[in-house]
């Protein structure tokens, strides 16, 4: 284990932190709230951290399980030292409920213990939405489209970090596969910006609620979320865009190479967009007698079908009202998630296709024990180790959801509260049902189980081993 090489890397973090901190610092000094004093403390904190990064060792070799140590630990002080602003401002007077927020904003998942989320000082409402703009592709991955093209050669780092169950290059180099993927979330960014500005948003809502899109975390300003707002047309750009979000980046990249073709043969993609489609039929159906007409129940059925299946969370109707058809539905799309590679969560489109080929494989087996079926995806074969990975990853996902659900279950909440509160956490996506739905908060809980739901939020949108490698005595050693 290289012990040095970890806390000079994430002492590298750690002063990026500190500069990201000075954004809203400025919006506190533009804005007057009084709270730049807790950001100016806050990002002194995270350069004491940083203090390592000036000692680089001798040794500098990373492995995997360096890289997998230094993802969890970097999120981990990102999260602690990311929530001191919100309490030295006072604004949140429970430190585990500062965690708790700041974990849900950069891991994008948007569940949240504010019960009056409109009386926040701006500054803050600014920091706790552009923590999902960085989370959204990811802590680490945004130090390394700042790291020197030296530390680009740590690609342990960005496998521990990048979702999906398995990680392709763009490029040659990885760093400059990470700038070519920023360069398209930033521009994605933008135009949803503008966008949002003709639909009469002000700049800073617009602003924010970019950031809640893009890093599909679902963290807004108002407390009846995009639902406040009253309008087709920003639910719909709003609903696009989550659902442009939820889509592997690599698709884009293949698409401004003009490999058209490509890009069409992605199985994920059709299959994430044919979910999407007949989902937001079914829905809109099933709840047509709760609105005006058809076009109203298609416009709040989309929107809250891309808002789960890209686990974003913004919403613009209780759904806890809905029929329990419609509500089954979408507890189905939490489990189920995005695409691999994008800001989504969820087990991802990719691996649920990949169960259900192993499954049906193991039948048409049965039925011809001699038969040769093979899995493929986007028209190629997977090997037995991508399709084992899958396998073991949703044994320890369900191992994980039972022992939190086991454990939140101790605060005698009611069952639907307790079982989604975790499924929501654990899969990024912000409300659940009952207490925790779109109308409700995660404020009611003890402090045991707010720390629960922090891990597995971290856990959820880490793909679980990052985090649950810490636990593991044998990493550990030296040798």
């Amino acid at each position: 284990m290289n012990y040095r090489m970890i806390l000079y890397l994430t002492g590298k973090i750690m002063l990026i932190g500190g500069g990201v901190l000075l954004l809203p610092l400025a919006v506190s000094f533009i804005y007057g709230d009084g709270c730049h004093w807790a950001f100016l403390a806050s990002m002194g904190i995270f350069m004491l951290c940083g203090i390592p990064a000036f000692f680089k060792p001798k040794k500098t070799e990373l492995f995997s399980r360096e890289g997998m140590i230094i993802v969890s630990l970097s999120w981990i002080l990102f999260s602690l030292i990311g929530g001191l602003p919100f309490f030295l401002s006072g604004e949140i007077h429970s430190f585990i409920d500062c965690f708790f927020e700041t974990v849900s904003g950069f891991t994008t998942t948007g569940s949240t213990i504010l019960r009056d989320v409109e009386h926040m000082s701006k500054s803050l409402l600014f920091w706790r939405s552009f923590t999902h703009w960085i989370g959204g592709m990811g802590v680490l991955v945004f130090a390394m489209a700042i790291f020197s093209q030296r530390d680009a050669r740590t690609t342990y780092i960005m496998r521990a970090e990048m979702p999906g169950p398995k990680i392709g290059k763009l490029v040659s180099k990885w760093q400059f596969s990470i700038r070519i993927l920023y360069g398209i979330y930033i521009a994605l960014s933008a135009l949803e910006f503008i966008l949002l500005l003709f639909g009469g948003m002000s700049v800073f809502d617009s602003l924010v609620h970019t950031f809640g899109t893009a890093g599909t975390g679902g963290f807004g300003v108002r407390n009846a979320s995009i639902g406040y707002y009253n309008s087709a047309y920003i639910d719909y750009v709003i609903g696009i865009f989550m659902v442009l979000f939820g889509v592997n980046f690599n698709v884009y990249y293949l698409l401004t190479a003009r490999k058209f073709l490509q890009a069409a043969k992605s199985d994920e993609l059709r299959i994430y967009l044919g979910i999407i489609a007949a989902s937001t039929l079914l829905i809109a159906l099933n709840i047509m007698k709760m609105c005006s007409g058809f076009a109203e129940a298609f416009r709040y059925s989309f929107f809250q079908v891309a808002s789960i299946i890209t686990t974003t969370g913004y919403a613009t109707a209780d759904f806890n009202m809905w029929p329990v058809f419609s509500q089954m539905i979408l507890v189905f799309l939490m489990f189920i998630g995005a695409c691999a590679g994008s800001t989504g969560g969820g087990i991802k489109i990719i691996r649920v296709m990949i169960l259900v080929k192993s499954a049906l494989r193991e039948l048409k087996k049965t039925i011809s024990p001699r038969s040769v079926v093979s899995i493929k995806s986007d028209g190629k074969a997977l090997d037995k180790e991508a399709i084992s990975g899958v396998g073991a990853y949703f044994i320890v996902y369900m191992l994980v959801m039972f022992f939190s659900i086991l454990i939140v279950s101790l605060d005698n909440a009611d069952f639907t509260t307790t079982v989604t509160s975790v499924i929501a956490t654990l899969n990024n996506i912000g409300p659940g049902l009952g207490a925790v739905g779109p109308a409700g908060n995660f404020a009611g809980f003890s402090a045991l189980s707010k720390l629960v739901l922090s891990v597995d939020m971290l856990a959820g949108r880490l793909e679980l081993y990052p985090i649950l490698i810490l636990f593991t005595s044998s990493v550990w050693k030296k040798s």
